[in-house]
């Protein structure tokens, strides 16, 4: 039975709004790995994170969402935008230079498992047997992600996968400590903090160490500056939290999961990356996992 509003009614606007929200960040990893060729991951996401920030923040000013974050949360909503905006965007850019934008996408999808994993140690919510199974599920999808290409391709893997799975676990450290700190605030505004604090340290490295060149960006290039700045950073987030308004938590986060089926796809359609059994086995394995991990 599909989902209904507050008021009782079907809401095939919620739909319509978590299906461009799914598309849109799916879509977003060929993206990013094609961008690489032209532009350094730490300066090109954190650059394209403010200015996303900005225009969510003035996107909130106009529905009339206040800004001003009260005092005392202030460190909480630090640490959190550093975990899971700054750790997403600084690990996940760095992966794409060793992994494919169908394993990123895969590996970034795990991101439920490794939030039921930590609520253990920090919130007391025991690891229940289902919650066990799907993290061994997951877990197999990311063994057989790793695992199909030989010994000597993995190894070269390595560093990407590891950087891949540091974003998605700090994106689950971040949302755990964000259900033990709640931050309250107008949800746009507060997207609007924690894009721009998130990515403000990536920038500033990035700008440091990569020194990008703009010279260097192709058409094509700006074109996948402004994606990631106007419906990656932006679009996105505005559609997500609109759908909330209209469909269950519970809805919403399962409709994620056409996040990594999307990217997959994407990327083969893009970037011409493989689609094969290994690459469709491990989206089954860590599917299931994570959609075992939202139902327990």
């Amino acid at each position: 039975m599909p989902p209904i509003d507050r008021a009782g009614r079907l809401s095939p606007l919620g739909f319509v709004l978590l299906a461009i929200t799914s598309v849109g960040w799916g879509v977003n990893f060929p993206i990013m790995k094609h961008l690489l060729t032209e532009w350094p991951p730490l300066s090109s996401r954190g650059l394209c994170g403010i200015a996303g920030a900005a225009a969510l923040a003035l996107i909130a000013l106009a529905r009339r969402q206040k800004l001003s974050v009260p005092r005392p949360m202030w460190l909480r909503l630090l640490i959190v935008s550093m975990l899971t905006i700054g750790g997403w965007v600084a690990f996940m850019g760095l992966a794409l230079l060793w992994l494919s934008a169908s394993e990123a996408a895969v590996l970034g999808i795990s991101i439920p498992v490794w939030v039921a994993l930590l609520a253990w140690p920090i919130l007391g919510e025991r690891l229940s047997p289902l919650r066990a199974v799907a993290l061994t599920v997951a877990l197999a999808g990311i063994a057989v992600l790793i695992g199909g290409n030989g010994i000597e391709a993995s190894v070269d893997k390595l560093p990407g996968v590891a950087c891949a799975l540091a974003g998605a676990v700090c994106v689950g450290l971040g949302t755990v400590l964000t259900k033990h700190f709640p931050l309250a605030m107008p949800p746009l505004s507060l997207a609007a903090w924690q894009i721009g604090l998130g990515c403000l340290p990536i920038a500033i490295v990035g700008l440091a160490v990569e020194q990008p060149q703009l010279a260097a960006l192709s058409y094509v290039g700006w074109l996948s500056l402004l994606y990631m700045t106007l419906v990656q950073f932006c679009l996105c987030h505005v559609c997500w939290f609109a759908a909330l308004e209209r469909l269950s938590a519970a809805t919403a986060s399962i409709g994620t999961l056409l996040v990594p089926v999307i990217g997959v796809l994407a990327a083969a359609a893009m970037l011409r990356e493989p689609l094969g059994l290994r690459e469709i086995a491990a989206l089954a394995f860590t599917l299931g996992g994570v959609a075992v991990a939202l139902r327990a």
